[in-house]
Formats: structure tokens, C-alpha cells, sequence
């Protein structure tokens, strides 16, 4: 059942999107409406939807916020606009938003604060969001030294492409 979270939630969620994505995710909470769904097991936040939408969920083993669509587009307007981004070639993109994996042949740029294991974001070479994902490679090996295998794990993807 989702609740109205209040401040010290708020609070904790900003902590997180700063502490995961940079100061600037913090402030994408800001003046929405935010709410909530507990775990009845534990009483821990699981999912997170702002103003109506599904914006995430935190991973238990963890407490990492894996974004969903919707969250990631939020995300991306206030983020510099390299941060946590993996670049894929315009032949791959189409496969990408349908929910392929993104392999390292098909990358052309990364950010190179990406670390094995962030949730990163992979965009076209126009910047519109692809999917959202696990990176498996540093952005440093995404973009430069490897150019076999996989990179990021595709979890969520926008389904649609158009060129």
C-alpha cells in the first residue's frame, strides 16, 4: 500500500540518490509528490513513485535504488548530461530499447566514473534514454580497452524506438 512519504523519508531518499548518482540527484525530489511502499516484513522502503509514477525500488541485499523508466527520465533532467551514461552506436539502439543486453562493441562513449555494478543509464548518441542498467565493465573498459563482451545488463527498457 503506498503512503505520503514524510520529511525524514524524503530526507533519506535524497541521501541516496546523492550519495549513488551525485549531489545533483538529490534535487529531483524536490517539490513532488512523493509516495512510498513499506515492506510488511520488515518495515524498509521497497518502491518509490513520484507524482503518481513508478520511480524505483530499493534493492534489499543492498539498499541501492534501481530507477525504473520513468525515474531515469526524471534523473537525466538533472544530471549533468555525461554523468552515470553509457553512449551506444544508432545501428544497436533499437535492439537496446526492446531489452537487449548492450554489448561492448556497440559503446561509443562512457562516463568514466562508472564503476562495475552501478546502475547506469545507456542512451543514443541524441541522448534519449534507452534503458536503465547494471554495468558490468568500468566506464573506462566500456569505452577504451574491451570491445568484446557485455558492458551493461540491460534491466528496464523504454520498449519504443524511433529513429
Amino acid at each position: 500500500m503506498r503512503v505520503k512519504a514524510d520529511e525524514d523519508v524524503i530526507i533519506r531518499l535524497k541521501a541516496l540518490l546523492s550519495y549513488q548518482y551525485g549531489l545533483e540527484a538529490g534535487k529531483a525530489l524536490e517539490g513532488r509528490k512523493v509516495e512510498v511502499e513499506f515492506s510488511p516484513a520488515t518495515g524498509r522502503i521497497r518502491k518509490v513513485y513520484v507524482d503518481g509514477k513508478y520511480f524505483g525500488s530499493i534493492r534489499a541485499s543492498d539498499g541501492y535504488l534501481l530507477v525504473g523508466i520513468e525515474g531515469a527520465k526524471l534523473l537525466l533532467k538533472h544530471l549533468p548530461s555525461d554523468r552515470y551514461r553509457v553512449v551506444v552506436a544508432r545501428d544497436a539502439a533499437p535492439f537496446i530499447a526492446r531489452g537487449r543486453t548492450v554489448f561492448c562493441k556497440h559503446v561509443l562513449w562512457a562516463d568514466p566514473e562508472i564503476r562495475a555494478g552501478d546502475e547506469v543509464f545507456v542512451v543514443d548518441e541524441k541522448g534519449r534514454l534507452l534503458a536503465v542498467g547494471r554495468a558490468i565493465l568500468s566506464g573506462l573498459e566500456m569505452s577504451r580497452s574491451v570491445k568484446r563482451g557485455v558492458c551493461v545488463k540491460n534491466r528496464k527498457s523504454v520498449g519504443d524506438y524511433s529513429l
